[in-house]
């Protein structure tokens, strides 16, 4: 039997979650933290390494030592951005959210199980969580942006989730036990938005609420992040509230079919 295909589709997924691991910090990774995030051997890292590079997909950065998205990545984005208009979408909501709660707004994409920060607007409160930015990933069900889009996913492709908590979780889950995720999500459905007391990391606090596409699932998510006295109980209703006025707000106009996003 040939093997090829399969070995094609493996190399294909490989360069992938370098791609990904690179991109989730503006100042890139190195290769000691690309080769322990991938599983793979240093060699192989490398010579994926030097042949994206050759590709102009990654850039090797001879001052931190760090890989770094290239200019390739950056053309390519401009082309899909035509073709997925989310700025200019979602920017407006969270420029409102920032200006009124003084928070840090962002709007994050779920991507398989995984959700991605695409963009950020930052409040005008001057001392700020740092744990979020355009493209931190985390797993589905972490964090308020994934905690919105899970808590509105049918009630089965949340249990092959839970079923699987802690793979799924990875270093997260020491804080989002199943347990904890499964309270965080039922109330999540109650009350309309999300709430991370400091799941991710202590002091930081979040909240989010879904965005849904034209088959009424949740793709998308605004949230806001800051420090723990900014979340009070008594303010999160409020939160709350605008946060679901601009998740509905976005999610009338990628409704339109003009705005197909999927």
């Amino acid at each position: 039997m040939n093997q090829n295909p399969v070995q094609g589709a493996q190399v294909v997924s490989r360069i992938a979650g370098l791609l990904r691991i690179a991109g989730r910090k503006p100042e890139g990774s190195p290769l000691v933290e690309l080769v322990k995030e991938s599983g793979l051997t240093r060699p192989t890292v490398h010579r994926l390494l030097t042949s994206l590079a050759a590709e102009g997909l990654l850039d090797h950065d001879a001052r931190t030592g760090n890989w770094v998205l290239g200019p390739e990545i950056l053309l390519m984005g401009s082309v899909a951005s035509a073709r997925f208009p989310l700025e200019e979408i979602a920017r407006p909501s969270l420029r409102r959210l920032a200006e009124e709660t003084g928070e840090s707004a962002f709007f994050s994409i779920r991507r398989g199980a995984e959700t991605v920060c695409l963009l950020r607007e930052e409040g005008s409160f001057p001392v700020r969580s740092f744990v979020l930015h355009e493209g931190v990933r985390f797993p589905l069900g972490v964090a308020s942006a994934g905690t919105a889009i899970m808590a509105f996913l049918p009630e089965a492709e949340q249990e092959q989730l839970l079923a699987s908590w802690a793979g799924h979780a990875g270093a997260f889950a020491a804080a989002h036990t199943a347990e904890v995720v499964r309270a965080g999500l039922a109330r999540t459905r109650q009350a309309g938005y999300s709430v991370n007391p400091g799941l991710v990391l202590e002091g930081s606090w979040g909240m989010g609420a879904a965005v849904f596409d034209q088959a009424g699932r949740p793709a998308w998510a605004l949230s806001l992040t800051g420090i723990e006295p900014r979340f009070r109980e008594d303010r999160q209703e409020f939160l709350g509230r605008l946060l679901m006025e601009e998740a509905h707000r976005i999610t009338n106009k990628l409704g339109s079919p003009a705005k197909e996003l999927l």
